[in-house]
Parts: structure tokens; sequence; C-alpha cells
């Protein structure tokens, strides 16, 4: 089958509609859409060819290649630029200055409000918000630093520590790996002078290792993990939840490295003992600094899986994550929602993983339809549908890009 016979299949899938609905829509025979989606017919005029790419509403190029060159963004040029200056400004460099509405600077409390708010909008996947209101809290954050000494400019830079990994955060969302480095290394420097510098340093190096992780680099990124994870193990009897999930946190960045590099026994003793740790302390820990739960441990468990190509293994996992307590960020239980439609896709389990699919766009829609692995499971998903499946599959298609 020709690549033009199948994208036509699947777009049309997508669309909901049948072959003679398209036909009509585009003004061409049904028999032709159907031997083109046949493979029968592999060559096709250019004048039939751009009516079926505008009965569907996609380019010619999208029609012939399967590429999409119409999907927006998640970040405008101008956003982008915004955040560029905002981590890299800061007086380092002669000529780079801070920018802001004006000069006046927060209050110790106003910068903690401002970051909160900040990490909300990051969490909840709202990211034009966010890219909007960071390069100001950044700003305002350093000039925090600048014009304190003492206790409060060290609670100053542990918030200036925060917004920074705030930063790495999106950066790394939008692709942007080298800037999240940037970040994310900033966030460990400043962390070193913070009023909790041992804490601050191991937060900061987990999004180091998260950003390692993005760049392939996944031996380095589960050695800065463990190293971090072994210098602030809390002990036996260590009642801090705040260290311990940090502690935790460590522990799933250099599984999912582990995991990345074919090591996957090693990645489960990892989450073994991330488990060990959540259930010594039995609490719910949802920050900045950390994200941490029995429950938060059990979805981990069945993205290992499905990371590790065990889809039957990855689904017996997430058929318990119902009585698993815990309040998570919309974003991560959207993200165990991906790795189970995955794992429903690779044992034919088509329904739930459609189904899953759906769950991941309810709880987080910008941020789902922006991870890779659902815009393939969607695709997968259509390239596998034998008939129409109706409006809530096209929607799906539609806000996954694959339409």
């Amino acid at each position: 089958m020709t690549d033009l016979a199948e994208n036509l299949a699947r777009l049309r899938k997508a669309k909901d509609l049948s072959q003679e609905s398209l036909a009509e829509r585009a003004g061409v025979g049904v028999d032709t859409v159907a031997r083109i989606e046949r493979g029968t017919r592999t060559t096709c005029r250019p004048a039939t060819l751009h009516r079926l790419a505008a009965a569907l509403s996609v380019s010619a190029q999208t029609l012939l290649t399967g590429e999409d060159n119409r999907q927006s963004a998640l970040a405008t040029n101008a956003e982008m630029v915004r955040l560029r200056q905002a981590i890299t400004s800061g007086g380092l460099v002669p000529g780079l200055s801070d920018f802001a509405e004006n000069t006046e600077t927060v209050s110790l409390t106003e910068a903690e409000r401002q970051t909160t708010a900040v990490w909300r909008l990051y969490v909840d996947g709202r990211h034009t918000e966010l890219l909007a209101l960071l390069p100001a809290v950044l700003a305002d954050a350093r000039r925090l630093v600048e014009t304190n000494h003492g206790d409060d400019a060290a609670a100053g830079r542990r918030l200036l520590a925060t917004t920074y990994r705030i930063a790495a955060g999106i950066a790394g969302r939008l692709g942007q790996d080298d800037l999240a480095w940037t970040a994310a290394e900033r966030a460990l420097d400043v962390a070193r002078s913070s009023d909790d510098p041992e804490l601050q340093q191991a937060v900061a190096l987990r999004y180091l290792a998260w950003t390692l992780v993005r760049q392939g680099r996944e031996d380095e990124a589960e050695q800065v993990a463990t190293n971090a994870a072994e210098a602030i193990q809390p002990t036996m009897l260590d009642a801090d939840p705040v260290r311990t999930a940090v502690f935790g946190n460590l522990l799933f960045n250099a599984a999912t490295a582990a995991v990345k590099a074919g090591a996957v026994q090693r990645a489960a003793d990892l989450l073994a003992e991330a488990r060990s740790a959540a259930a010594r302390t039995m609490t719910s820990v949802v920050t900045e600094a950390a994200i941490f739960s029995p429950r938060a441990v059990a979805l981990q468990e069945v993205d290992h899986w499905s990371r590790s190509n065990d889809p039957e293994t990855a689904l017996h996992q997430a058929a318990t994550l119902q009585s698993v307590p815990g309040q998570l960020p919309a974003f991560w239980e959207a993200g165990s929602a991906l790795h189970i439609a995955s794992a429903s896709l690779k044992t034919r389990r088509y329904d739930d993983a459609l189904h899953h699919l759906d769950q991941a766009h309810r709880l987080a829609p910008d941020w789902a339809t922006s991870q890779p692995l659902g815009v393939t499971t969607m695709r997968a998903l259509l390239d596998r549908a034998t008939r129409r499946r109706g409006p809530r599959f096209a929607g799906l298609a539609q806000a996954f890009g694959v339409a």
C-alpha cells in the first residue's frame, strides 16, 4: 500500500467520513476514493489530490507524506524569545539586564505567592499563561536577591532556584533541552547559597537528571540522580516527608534513565526502593520540590512496564491503581493514562486504548496532546481502524494532531 493510500484512509477515518461522504465532499467518484485506499490506483491527478485534501481540511503535502505542517506550535517565537531572555539575563553578561514592567522590588511574601502561582500553571499545563508570567516572576526573584541581605537574601535564593526549575520544566516541555539545562544549572548554582542548600540542590539535580534523559544521556542521568539520592537518603527514623519525597523522585529519575538504557531490572529495583520509602511515610507530598506518595510510585511502575515493552504487566499493574490512594496533579495522571493506552494498543485492546487516550485528554488536554506517546498511539489506532469509529474517535484524532 502506498503512503497516499494509508494517509487518505487514516485522515478519512479521523474525520469520521465514509468513502461515499468524502467522495461527495471532494466532488470525485467514490470508486476513485476506494481504489486509492486499496492501493490499486497509485497515481492521482493534481486536481483530484487537491480536492481530496481540501475535503479533509489538510494540505496536499500532508495527504501525500503524512506530515502535518499546519499543527500549531506550543509556543510562539515571541514567547520563546521572552523565555530565553528570562533564563539567560540577570547581569552575568555585560549588556544583558533584567526586564519587567517596573523596577519595584516585591516582598518575600509576594515573591513566594508568585512562585506558587506559576508552579500551579506549570502542573496544570496552562502554558500560555505560564509563558506570559514567568519572565517577570524570574526578574522579580532575581531583584529580590540582589536588594536583600542575610536571611532574606537566602530565602530569596530558594525562590529564585524554584523559579529557575519551573523555567527548566517548561523549556523541556517545549523541546528546548539545552535551554532547560541552562535553567536547571542556574537553579543548582543559586541553591548552594539558599536557606536550605542541601535539599534545594537535590531538587535542582532532579531537574538536571530529567534534562539529561531528554538529551539521550541515560547513563549520566542515572548517575546524577542516584548520587543525589544517596546524599539525602532519609534514615529509618527520618520523619521529614519532603526530604523523603525528593529522595523518591530522584529514584524515579534514575529508574527512567535505567529503563531507557535497557536496564529493566535495575529500574525495577530502584522503584522498589521508592515504594519502600513511600510506605514508610504514607504521606502525600505535592509541591514543586517533589510529587511523591504511594500512588505516585504505583503510576511510575505502570509507566516502567510500559516503557519496558511488557504491556501485559503494565496493564496488570494499572488494574490495581483504583485502590491506591493519593491526589496527584492532572498531568501525572494523564501521563499514566497515555502509557496504559499504549499498553492496551500493543495488546490489541483498541477500545481500552481509546478510552485511556480520552481520559488523558480530559485530564490535561494541552499537556497530553503535546506528548509523542499520545500522538503515536492515536495514529496507530487510526491505522488499525477498519471502519468509521464515530465522532468521539474523530475528535481525539483532531486533538492529537493526526487528523
